[in-house]
């Protein structure tokens, strides 16, 4: 596996808050990486400057070792790095298709000349799309308002997988959502990862890291304090360095 994208000594502080103090990452190709951390250790600063929210005080982001220096997360999809954000951002009142698309319609022209959105492909590349990804989502749905939230998080991955992003960043993908379909967006995390992309997973629940990721990566007080395969840790040795504790016992 190669890089597809490295995070070098990135530093970010609002006013005297210190949010990013040095962190670090290296995602590969095709897996799966888990960051966890507790609340304030710099998980969503972090993913906000991936996604082009925010810009680094210091440091440096690479996608495919070239500098990714981005004004907005609209750049950031089209160097092809995609989001599902814990909250389900979806279009509520369009279709599957109409949100998969959204700001990418494919054009026809009527006469040759008036353009128009060519719904005939939006439908039909949104069912294969979603028979791809062996998806239960009803393609017949009018809205996505109706949708659950597994199956809407459903759809915010067959988009990037549409798209062909490289990266994707799930954050929190799980938090809303029940037991069956948590299971499921674990399924989707690691089908994308399956298609080449390389995908970083937020989140709280240990147990579901240690169940999707191949790496994990912990943050404390901003900074990377720990790299690990998920096969060589467990949930114990996790909470010890989100919380600190190897190094108030180094100090001791």
């Amino acid at each position: 596996m190669s890089a597809i994208l490295e995070v070098v000594g990135l530093h970010k502080s609002f006013g005297p808050v210190e949010a990013l103090r040095g962190a670090d990452l290296q995602l590969q190709t095709g897996e799966v990486l888990a960051i966890v951390g507790d609340n304030g250790a710099g998980k969503s600063t972090l993913i906000k400057h991936i996604s082009g929210v925010y810009k680094p005080d210091a440091g440096q982001i690479l996608l495919a070792g070239e500098p990714l220096d981005l004004s907005s997360p609209r750049e950031a999809r089209e160097r092809g790095v995609e989001t599902v954000y814990q909250d389900l951002a979806l279009a509520d009142d369009l279709s599957i298709g109409a949100n998969i698309f959204l700001g990418r319609e494919p054009m026809r022209r009527l006469f040759g000349f008036l353009p128009y959105v060519d719904d005939r492909t939006i439908r039909r590349e949104t069912a294969e799309l979603l028979r791809r990804i062996r998806s239960e989502i009803p393609t017949a749905a009018r809205t996505v308002a109706r949708l659950s939230g597994g199956q809407r998080q459903a759809v915010a991955i067959a988009r990037a997988i549409y798209w062909q992003a490289k990266v994707v960043l799930l954050d929190e993908p799980t938090a809303a959502l029940a037991v069956m379909e948590r299971e499921r967006v674990i399924h989707h995390a690691r089908d994308l990862a399956a298609h080449g992309v390389g995908v970083i997973y937020i989140g709280h629940n240990l147990t579901e890291i240690l169940q999707v990721a191949d790496r994990i990566v912990v943050m404390f007080r901003g900074r990377t304090v720990h790299v690990t395969a998920a096969g060589d840790t467990n949930q114990e040795t996790l909470i010890k360095y989100m919380t600190g504790y190897t190094d108030s016992a180094k100090a001791a």
